[in-house]
């Protein structure tokens, strides 16, 4: 054994502070996967073979424990850290040492003895001892021993894999129950004390799974295979061990790396990149690409590492770990699956592994710093490694989550309006205001004595006919407004903050006689109506329990792709595939506004009121168009058919770099300078309408277009302004993201939907706590805001759920399908 003493890398193109190589040791290895150890201050490996050596961390001195006579392929500390106990395991025997009884032995003078607990099991490539240290899972072959840390006694024998097991852990919350993975490429959930088998998955991948772990906080396993690939499931009892995500290592690491590469570009810093970051995509010709097998998988002390850091503020209750591949080190957020940052070996010049075996890593980092252990693929010696978390996240993100900058983005106005900005130009143009003289005549013609000296009434001819021409015909039913307004009197009037989710079917419509998709949803401000674009071009207004029709908007000539209410509940707005955009009132079936073709050279993609109702903002090609208003409902009577609303345009906003907006949102309910855009090159960009220009661009913010954007809104009943600058996306077949408007950073992942026929609407409740999707396996699914799988599943419908839409007043959803349906929904 050869200890090289402190050996800082020095790369050339890396940070010397990121890792440290602390000793060297020459070895030889058995040819198989050995299982290595890190507890607090110790470290545990194979020294030739067949010793076991217990390096100390804190006073750099090695203690060698003898007892096996072949090679020893798995070693594992125990759970409690007094007393420390560690077990070593070879094809021959199974041993249980005591490292305090074993110190003072050799202080002593005399040989230090462990416990056998179990002999000639077979080649065995993992042990793990049970969270009370009692028992210890050997995994030998296809078969699992439950064997006693005190005695050579077998507890129980798990049979069921078909392959070499490879990695076994305790569930700590589930008394009994042991989950394990296998080369046959499946996961078995297992009741270890009557040796039963709970469940077993299907075959995952081609590739065998090598490692395990369990996220004891978020209850779920996570597995890894020899190809790169990881996945998560749920150990929620009630969901079934369902998959929350899959994970393609090489895929988020060359994301990771454009993305680094390209940030240290703009800001001149590309000395502080990975040199595997920069030429990942200019790989040589002749080089051969190398897998990354997913060796280890352990917790990572992300957040204490950043708890003493000045200026970085990593995302609170945020689940983080490490993976421990061939090449390199990976640290993955357990909320947005993303990559955090990446260490390769062969990138620090003065590491003398390249490339890894085996590797592990302590659980707790000590001044924010890791200790790992990694033996070399090619050569008999093992490292010793001391990685700097916060210095390595420093070097490959220089922007990681400035949350506490000045200059970062808020969705809240906190400033007053800029002298040059659109908006004040927009809202100081005078719009030309309605005369207030009697429409249709020269003069006022009143009720008032004449030649007769007395009151006489007039001939009439002076009123607008009182015949409404081109007025559709609808059998709906309509009522009143004073009689529709009482069968809403029980409105809450606060939104119940810690309501249950609306999950409980209450009734169903069809909003027309034969099927027709129902494009877009949306509730008034007060939550008493629902209005609906349809593909039939019309656009419906119901009351919130769906129980009536309020009225039709008959009059596009294409697909109604979105509806907007205004502020004040009395105005919508409506875009159509016609290339027109139109302005209902509320009270009355015809347009107070038409905005024609000759406006538009592309469809109107979405529409909406802005600034509390002082704008229109739409979407058409790659741009999207601020336009201030003003809406006269009154008619001449002499050209009574010529609308006397005005809309002029204040300026246009190209986004850069795209074909086409996709999607467009934001806030009316409240002044906010702040426009998000969504387009077809997959990227989303800020625009800040107070400065009049783009302020950030998000690249490939998910593999699809994003179809939808939806702000966190809040309601008129409900207040939450932290929450404001959170904003959620969507894609086809990329399920949905939840980022922050401040750091510009995806926060969480919601994946369990399916959305890949078409493009499903999402919606936030006004509490903050829920979201809901639709997906196109005719159900709706209700995710909570902290977990990245779902929560309920709202089944019954009959054709794919394409929009959702939360009441803004009362814990109350309603989805709308592909084939014309409503159903509602309540806690």
């Amino acid at each position: 054994m050869e200890s090289e003493g402190d050996r800082c890398s020095s790369g050339e193109s890396c940070n010397p502070d990121v890792v440290c190589e602390k000793h060297l040791f020459k070895s030889e290895l058995s040819e198989c996967l050995v299982q290595l150890a890190c507890s607090h201050h110790h470290c545990a490996f194979p020294l030739h073979q067949n010793e076991l050596c217990i390096w100390n961390t804190a006073t750099a001195q090695p203690l060698r424990l003898s007892g096996h006579l072949y090679s020893i392929s798995a070693v594992s500390f125990g759970s409690k850290i007094n007393p420390l106990l560690v077990c070593s395991a070879s094809r021959e025997c199974v041993i249980v040492w005591n490292i305090d009884e074993c110190t003072q032995k050799v202080q002593e003078g005399l040989t230090p003895q462990g416990i056998v607990i179990g002999t000639l099991l077979g080649t065995v490539l993992h042990v793990r001892f049970s969270p009370d240290d009692q028992q210890v899972a050997v995994c030998a072959g296809s078969r699992i021993y439950m064997l006693s840390a005190k005695n050579e006694d077998i507890l129980a024998e798990l049979d069921g894999h078909l392959a070499p097991v490879t990695a076994a852990e305790f569930c700590t919350w589930e008394k009994n129950m042991l989950i394990s993975v296998s080369e046959d490429r499946t996961f078995k959930v297992w009741d270890y004390f009557t040796g039963q088998l709970i469940y077993q998955s299907g075959v995952l991948t081609a590739f065998p799974l090598l490692s395990l772990l369990i996220d004891e906080e978020n209850k779920q396993i996570i597995t890894g295979c020899a190809e790169g690939q990881l996945w998560i499931f749920s150990l929620i009892s009630d969901h079934n061990y369902r998959c929350v995500a899959h994970i393609n290592l090489k895929k988020e690491q060359e994301k990771f790396c454009n993305k680094v590469w390209k940030s240290g570009k703009e800001i001149g810093e590309g000395q502080n990149t990975s040199k595997f970051c920069k030429t990942n995509n200019m790989r040589p010709e002749g080089s051969v690409e190398t897998s990354l097998p997913i060796l280890l998988i352990e917790h990572c002390d992300f957040l204490v590492c950043f708890r003493n850091q000045e200026n970085i503020y990593p995302a609170l209750n945020t689940s983080y770990f490490w993976i421990g591949s061939s090449t390199g080190l990976f640290i993955i957020n357990l909320a947005n699956f993303e990559l955090e940052a990446f260490l390769s070996y062969k990138d620090y010049s003065n590491l003398s592994i390249r490339f890894a075996r085996s590797c592990a890593l302590t659980r707790k980092a000590v001044n924010g710093k890791v200790l790992c252990l990694i033996t070399s693929m090619f050569e008999g010696i093992i490292a010793l490694l001391e990685v700097n978390v916060p210095a390595l996240v420093r070097t490959q993100q220089s922007d990681f989550l400035l949350c506490g900058n000045e200059n970062s983005l808020l969705v809240i106005a906190r400033c007053s309006l800029l002298t040059n900005s659109p908006l004040c130009k927009g809202l100081k143009k005078t719009m030309k205001e309605p005369s207030n003289k009697t429409l249709g005549v020269k003069s006022t013609v009143k009720d008032q004595p004449l030649v007769f000296h007395c009151k006489i009434k007039s001939s009439g001819y002076t009123a607008a006919p009182r015949m409404t021409m081109f007025s559709p015909n609808n059998n709906l039913k309509k009522n009143e407004v004073s009689k529709w307004k009482t069968s809403c009197k029980c409105k809450n009037k606060e939104y119940p903050l810690e309501s249950y989710p609306p999950i409980k079917y209450e009734k169903e419509i069809s909003v027309t006689c034969k099927p027709t998709p129902i494009f877009c949803v949306q509730y008034s401000g007060d939550g008493e109506m629902l209005a609906c674009g349809l593909a039939d071009k019309t656009v419906l207004i119901f009351n919130s329990n769906l129980t009536d029709t309020y009225n039709v908007f008959s009059g596009h000539d294409g697909a109604v792709n979105s509806v907007g209410w205004s502020h004040d509940k009395k105005w919508l707005v409506s875009a159509s595939e016609d290339r027109t955009l139109r302005v209902w009132s509320v009270c009355n079936n015809e347009p107070a506004l038409i905005l024609g073709k000759e406006k538009f050279h592309k469809t109107v993609r979405f529409a909406q009121f802005y600034f509390i109702d002082a704008f229109i903002l739409l979407c058409c090609g790659a741009e999207f168009h601020l336009l201030s208003f003003h809406l006269d409902t009154t008619k001449d009577d002499l050209k009574r058919y010529k609308q006397r609303s005005v809309c002029k345009l204040v300026q246009k906003f190209p986004m850069a770099s795209t074909m086409e907006i996709t999607s467009l949102s934001a806030v009316n309910d409240f002044y906010s300078y702040i426009v998000l855009t969504a387009g077809s090159n997959r990227a989303l960009e800020v625009f800040d309408l107070n400065a009049g220009c783009s302020t950030a661009v998000i690249p490939e913010v998910h593999t699809r277009s994003v179809h939808q954007i939806c702000q966190n809104k809040g309601s008129s009943f409900s207040t939450q302004p932290e929450a404001y600058n959170l904003f959620m996306t969507t894609a086809a077949g990329d399920g949905i993201k939840l980022w922050d408007l401040r750091t510009l950073r995806c926060e969480r992942r919601f994946e369990g939907h399916s959305s890949r026929s078409y493009p499903c609407g999402i919606s936030v409740s006004p509490c903050g706590r829920f979201i809901a999707t639709g997906s196109d396996d005719k159900c709706a699914y209700i995710y909570e805001m902290r977990s990245s799988t779902f929560s309920h599943k709202l089944g019954g419908h009959t054709e794919s759920v394409i929009n959702v839409a939360f009441s803004p007043s009362s814990p109350e959803l309603t989805t709308a399908t592909l084939d014309g349906k409503l159903q509602l929904f309540l806690p």
